[in-house]
């Protein structure tokens, strides 16, 4: 009997070491893969969003495509009665919000999202595991474009001309109203503040753009850390995690600064764990699609983090070790240039930012200089090593074409080569959009050049007489080894 009992005890013992070795082999707090989430967004992606300038009519059916799988509630609706809706989906306890456009021209999240829902809604894939984890373990309401009616113009303000991430307490504007009532009613632990950023923010120290920049929030001015933060940091460690294997120091930690007349200050004031996702930049990525689904990628790990509280394991340490957000980035930095002055040739450098503007459905491009002289702070998306090259203006070509459709890059190239930086065209309307590698003038016959702070960047850069480079509307065009590159510009 002693034998059986030694025996049971020894087996038991064995078992418990076996046991705490398998254990030890898979983590209690392991959440899914980078490249699971990435291959969950290929085959979930929404196919009807392409762009990032889509309106409030283009989301509706995609809203509606998801009534069987989700709760959708009308809110309200906007000053000019776009109506506003959430879809709520999930049986668990934790209470997640999730809202995007607050500004109606940061609609990167907002794609992702209706990615999130195709991803959600589907059933029996590879995937089945986690999507029935969320479901069971989280209660889920989402809001996607807050501001339809900034959406619809695509600019950041509202019908009225508010921020409403500066209307969370005075309540000025509807929309404000509605997501304030949405919080209230709803008492999420978690919330998550989806925007888009400037594409010149970078990671502090380096030339590399904050794609994604992360916050949580604070809630008063001396930027203290309670419960609700925390929670908010330790998820976002471990979203940082995810971004560090797919795009590795593209990640910025935004200004904590608090604002009280913010949602995000606010929300987290009120008791819940915000975290704000901020949506930048990435090199060959104008629409942000591959932003997109690093969005998506990272709101489905926070998820999976929240409903395992595995966000648990990470410290606040972690999270205010993410790198904060610079703004020293410009889109073409052209050092050492030779620029004329009463006869004379200066060396400087040249900060020159594009910023786009929407023209209908899509946009152009408007570039200037941004700051000018000792420029050693700042990183170029694009940078020129001028040492030797002089400031040069160009020409109009004089003999006028029939329309931009009777120029092709060969000729416009051919032109730049001879000194014309733009040409004129007898048909066509001023605003009409094109891809040429040169100015187009219908309304006018002469364009606006310079090197100094503000002035259009229009302009060659010679050696010895000889044109090397030019310059068009900001955009570099080596004259004599040319890249592909795409253009982004209107008639004048």
């Amino acid at each position: 009997m002693k034998d059986q009992v030694t025996r049971s005890i020894s087996l038991f013992l064995l078992f418990l070491t076996v046991f705490s070795c398998k254990t030890a082999q898979v983590p209690i707090h392991e959440t899914t893969a980078a490249s699971v989430l990435e291959s969950a967004y290929l085959k979930y992606k929404e196919p009807a969003i392409t762009h990032r300038r889509f309106k409030h009519a283009d989301i509706q059916p995609l809203i509606q495509k998801h009534s069987d799988a989700f709760q959708i509630t009308k809110l309200g609706e906007s000053i000019e009665g776009r109506s506003i809706s959430s879809l709520d989906w999930g049986d668990g306890k934790i209470k997640v919000m999730l809202w995007s456009q607050m500004h109606g021209n940061e609609s990167t999240a907002t794609m992702a999202l209706f990615d999130l829902f195709n991803f959600l809604e589907a059933s029996g894939d590879e995937y089945q595991g986690l999507r029935s984890l969320l479901k069971s373990s989280l209660d889920l309401k989402f809001i996607p474009m807050i501001n339809p009616d900034g959406a619809e113009a695509f600019k950041r303000r509202n019908a009225i001309d508010i921020d409403l991430n500066r209307d969370a307490i005075s309540q000025i504007s509807p929309e404000a109203i509605i997501l304030k009532g949405a919080r209230d009613d709803f008492e999420p632990e978690f919330g998550f503040n989806l925007h888009d950023q400037q594409t010149y923010y970078n990671a502090t120290g380096t030339p590399k753009q904050a794609t994604i920049s992360v916050l949580a929030p604070a809630y008063n001015y001396a930027t203290d850390v309670n419960e609700v933060r925390i929670r908010a940091m330790q998820t976002i460690v471990g979203m940082n995690k995810i971004l560090q294997e797919v795009v590795p120091g593209h990640v910025g930690k935004y200004d904590d600064a608090f604002e009280p007349r913010a949602f995000g200050d606010n929300i987290t004031k009120w008791g819940t764990s915000t975290i704000l996702i901020e949506s930048g930049g990435y090199p060959n990525d104008p629409d942000k699609q591959y932003i997109r689904q690093l969005n998506f990628m990272i709101i489905l790990n926070a998820l999976e983090q929240i409903a395992k509280r595995s966000y648990e394991q990470y410290t606040t340490a972690e999270y205010f070790a993410i790198p904060d957000n610079d703004m020293q980035l410009v889109d073409l930095l052209i050092n050492e240039l030779q620029v004329p002055v009463e006869g004379k040739y200066y060396p400087v450098d040249l900060g020159i930012r594009r910023r786009d503007i929407t023209a209908g459905d899509s946009y152009y491009m408007s570039a200037s200089v941004d700051d000018l002289g000792d420029m050693q702070v700042y990183y170029g998306l694009e940078e020129l090593d001028a040492s030797g090259l002089k400031y040069a203006e160009g020409k109009v070509y004089v003999t006028a074409f029939d329309s931009v459709e009777a120029i092709d890059e060969t000729k416009a190239m051919e032109l730049l080569k001879e000194g014309y930086l733009a040409v004129k065209v007898r048909n066509g309307a001023k605003g009409d959009l094109h891809q040429l590698p040169i100015l187009v003038l219908k309304s006018t016959d002469v364009f606006s050049s310079g090197w100094k702070t503000g002035t259009d960047t229009n302009f060659f850069l010679e050696k010895e007489g000889v044109r090397k480079y030019a310059v068009v509307n900001g955009y570099l065009i080596d004259l004599e080894n040319p890249k592909n590159q795409e253009f982004k510009q209107r008639i004048y």
